[in-house]
């Protein structure tokens, strides 16, 4: 029993906690179903990027800030051979924070075009949950969410 115990605790040190995003909460931007070759590539999604929750408190190495709720909820209907690519396009300064199916976080900051933050994911089906943050202010910013089996953006 003791062994177990431990064994749970050395993995809750681990594990990134992220108790201010909340994945089971409704999307504010909604959600969509895709599936391997969906049409038109890119899949486009307008979000107000920002929120009042500082990223960088609650998961290790991500920044920003965020809302509680998902800004869009993807499902991920199969497998694929391609990766997909999840990037923000916005005239801001945006980052990227997604709850994939299993549970793993992934948080960029300027991996895509100039200052858009952009994240290349294994083909794995299940829910993706996304959230576009704003870098330096809570204030709200426009930003499109692209997914794409092509491309970053």
């Amino acid at each position: 029993m003791r062994l177990m115990i431990a064994a749970a605790l050395s993995l809750a040190c681990i594990a990134p906690v992220a108790a201010a995003q909340d994945f089971t909460a409704t999307p504010n931007s909604g959600e969509v179903r895709l599936a391997p070759g969906f049409s038109p590539d890119p899949h486009l999604t307008l979000v107000q990027a920002g929120g009042s929750i500082d990223v960088s408190g609650t998961l290790e190495n991500c920044s920003g800030f965020i809302t509680n709720a998902p800004d869009l909820r993807l499902h991920w209907d199969g497998n694929g051979s391609l990766d997909l690519v999840v990037s923000a396009i916005s005239n801001a300064d945006t980052t990227l924070v997604i709850n994939g199916p299993n549970g793993t976080w992934f948080c960029d900051d300027d991996s895509g075009d100039g200052a858009n933050p952009s994240v290349t994911l294994s083909s794995v089906s299940g829910q993706y949950d996304i959230w576009i943050g704003t870098f330096s202010d809570e204030q709200p910013r426009s930003a499109v969410v692209a997914i794409s089996e092509i491309s970053s953006f």
